[in-house]
């Protein structure tokens, strides 16, 4: 049942009972914490700004929107295998986990969503769809348990294995942080020559590169699963709470039209079901078709569109007999697909 807007605003806290992860907390805490410093004049830099959007684009819109999500979570494009592992490695720097968790969790989310098993449904409370279920303890069975259940097919790839064993993913980040560090200073020490001059560029460089990017990026994911549950229309009349959100979708490119998502979860299109809808991981996958490294992309399905019709879903609409409930999506989409052909 969907809970009432005004009820949900009333819920911050976590469910009682749970406990504080403590790692992930402290994480998100310092990397928060850090965010005011590069505001600061001596870290500030319109170089920083951008090297921050661009991250996210290549980090995030790549490496997370369409690795992890489309193409590792719902096999919506294939690709040359090199080519997956390459954005594979861009996703892990993006701080979201490994490429089996994230996965298992997103397609978790799809067979049990905004039900009591969803790992982050909002209309559990709006903290806990945002941050909280990264951040407290739940009663879930180890992510090894999680991981065979849902991504058995990655499993198969020793790559993926390899990330996730010893957290190798997380190593990984810290090389990527290291690198935006040194090249910062590098590039300090060449124009001013000085140890100081190197610092500083070199720590504006890691403040804008990775903590500014990797917490900006951080929200904007977690938006997609709070807010994109909340607030927005809907083009797809589906039983969970999904909505499309044009400012999210602009601010993540492309990953705020959630309700088209989850009416048509195998296409490659989140965005485009209308003519104002820019989805700009689409458009990367395309440019990649273009070029001979995507290929097999999922279009989307030719679904009725509501068209400013109130959803059945909503409790007050329900009994309306001139709704007509749009047909659910086939439960194979949030299966776990079969291993796929892949091209060396």
């Amino acid at each position: 049942m969907i809970t009432s807007l005004s009820s949900l605003m009333r819920r911050w806290s976590p469910p009682a009972g749970y406990r504080w992860r403590r790692q992930s907390t402290i994480s998100f805490v310092a990397f928060h914490a850090l965010v005011p410093l590069a505001l600061t004049p001596w870290f500030f830099s319109w170089t920083g700004v951008a090297l921050a959007f661009v991250g996210f684009y290549l980090f995030n819109t790549v490496g997370i929107d369409v690795c992890f999500h489309r193409l590792l979570s719902h096999r919506s494009f294939k690709s040359p295998l090199w080519l997956e592992r390459t954005l594979a490695l861009l996703g892990v720097c993006g701080l979201q986990d490994s490429p089996t968790q994230w996965a298992a969790t997103h397609r978790r989310h799809h067979r049990h969503t905004d039900e009591e098993q969803d790992p982050h449904s909002p209309l559990e409370s709006v903290f806990w769809g945002h941050i909280g279920w990264l951040i407290v303890k739940e009663k879930d069975p180890h992510r090894s348990v999680l991981q065979q259940k849902y991504v058995a097919d990655m499993l198969r790839d020793p790559f993926y294995r390899h990330i996730e064993k010893n957290t190798l993913w997380l190593w990984i980040f810290l090389g990527h942080a290291i690198l935006f560090f040194g090249a910062g200073f590098l590039v300090g020490l060449t124009n001013d020559g000085t140890l100081a001059a190197g610092a500083r560029v070199g720590t504006s460089m890691f403040l804008w590169g990775v903590i500014v990017r990797v917490v900006y990026s951080w929200h904007a994911t977690w938006a997609v699963n709070s807010v994109a549950h909340l607030w927005g229309y809907r083009n797809y009349d589906t039983s969970d709470n999904s909505r499309n959100n044009w400012f999210l979708s602009l601010v993540t490119w492309g990953a705020g039209w959630h309700n088209n998502h989850h009416g048509d979860q195998r296409s490659a299109a989140h965005g485009h079901h209308r003519w104002w809808e820019f989805d700009g991981a689409y458009l990367t996958i395309l440019a990649l078709q273009c070029v001979g490294l995507a290929w097999d992309v999922t279009p989307r399905r030719r679904l009725h569109l509501l068209i400013d019709q109130p959803s059945a879903a909503d409790p007050e609409v329900a009994a309306d007999p001139t709704v007509v409930p749009f047909r659910q999506p086939d439960q194979s989409t949030t299966e776990v697909p079969a291993q796929r052909d892949r091209a060396a």
